[in-house]
């Protein structure tokens, strides 16, 4: 495949998560997360945010969201979130097959919810005819490449939790927030009233494997029996079909993804990347930057023919089609070499007749 600005998933592993994968791959170890790549993860996952952390490793992102919500929510309650969410957009209806709960989204200019969008949806407490809000949900960044400001994301999870409802956050991109933010992954959730959080890496250079992570103690008791003390989520997570067998190389991808700091590095250059895609389509005349560029995501407005054109060239996807909106996306394996073909070839299809 043509390297291009489809995705961040298009792009391949990094050399450092596969020489982590091939270390694993030495003798055999107990299954199931018994091993004892997972158990360290256990407590890195508590250094990196927080003592009270539980880290569970799953599949993919859509997993971690679900056991997210499933964690906080039942089948009569409802997530608040933003229209472009990818729980509402991109997970095929999940959240409403697995858990049986409702979305409640809003629409918002750039992607990110605000208490002023969210409280008009919190009304019927305590009516049965309506399902009852229990969660909010934010991705950070967001779908639209915007990022939340620590303020902002504070002030959501005390809305919520003033409202006795919980603050989940989607995390697939978050090392392009904390890098952009020159922060840490503890002062961007933690610190700040996440509840629970998925936690990506693929698009970040790992092969697979994301995680949902729980930071309230509340939400990882154990069942009501006294003589059972496994918390919950590791029965959900079963029942979901997300518990790895060979669970020890999802763990040494996040392992070396945590403990050799490259979660920022691959998360820097992509951003870095982005913001000269940005200055490179903003000096072609007819294409107009749509959102603000903040993390490893570039939108743009361009005419209806140059990019249908441009896409026999490149694989990339129309956001919004009838806006004429597209976007581009950088990887941590992005070069200024790609850039500057991409944008050559944007020019000649907008200097077209």
């Amino acid at each position: 495949m043509q390297r291009g600005f489809g995705s961040d998933n298009h792009s391949g592993i990094s050399p450092e998560v596969l020489q982590a994968i091939a270390q694993a791959n030495s003798g055999h170890a107990i299954a199931y997360g018994d091993d004892e790549c997972t158990l360290r993860l256990r407590t890195l996952f508590k250094e990196v945010f927080g003592s009270a952390a539980e880290v569970y490793p799953v599949f993919n992102g859509t997993g971690a969201n679900i056991l997210c919500l499933d964690t906080l929510c039942r089948s009569h309650e409802a997530v608040v979130c933003a229209e472009t969410a990818h729980i509402n957009v991109d997970e095929c209806g999940a959240p409403q097959r697995i858990i049986g709960c409702r979305l409640l989204p809003i629409p918002t200019p750039d992607g990110k919810l605000t208490p002023d969008l969210v409280l008009p949806h919190l009304h019927g407490i305590g009516f049965e005819h309506h399902s009852q809000p229990r969660a909010i949900s934010i991705t950070q960044p967001t779908e639209l490449g915007t990022i939340y400001t620590p303020s902002e994301i504070r002030t959501l999870a005390d809305l919520a939790h003033s409202r006795d409802m919980y603050l989940h956050l989607d995390g697939a991109r978050l090392a392009n927030a904390a890098a952009a933010l020159c922060l840490s992954f503890r002062e961007l959730t933690t610190d700040l009233g996440v509840d629970i959080l998925s936690f990506g890496g693929t698009k970040n250079g790992l092969l697979m494997g994301e995680a949902c992570v729980v930071l309230n103690p509340t939400l990882a008791s154990p069942t009501p029996s006294p003589s059972d003390t496994t918390p919950l989520l590791r029965y959900r997570r079963k029942q979901m079909s997300q518990l790895c067998s060979k669970m020890r190389f999802l763990s040494a991808q996040l392992e070396v993804y945590l403990t050799t700091n490259l979660w920022q590095r691959n998360a820097s250059h992509s951003n870095h990347m982005a913001q000269l895609l940005k200055t490179s389509i903003e000096q072609l005349p007819g294409a107009e930057i749509a959102y603000p560029v903040q993390a490893n995501s570039v939108f743009v407005k361009l005419p209806t023919a140059v990019w249908k054109r441009l896409q026999q060239r490149y694989f990339f996807y129309a956001w919004d089609e009838a806006a004429d909106i597209v976007r581009f996306m950088c990887s941590f394996d992005t070069t200024e070499s790609d850039i500057l073909s991409f944008t050559q070839a944007l020019n000649e299809e907008l200097c077209k007749k």
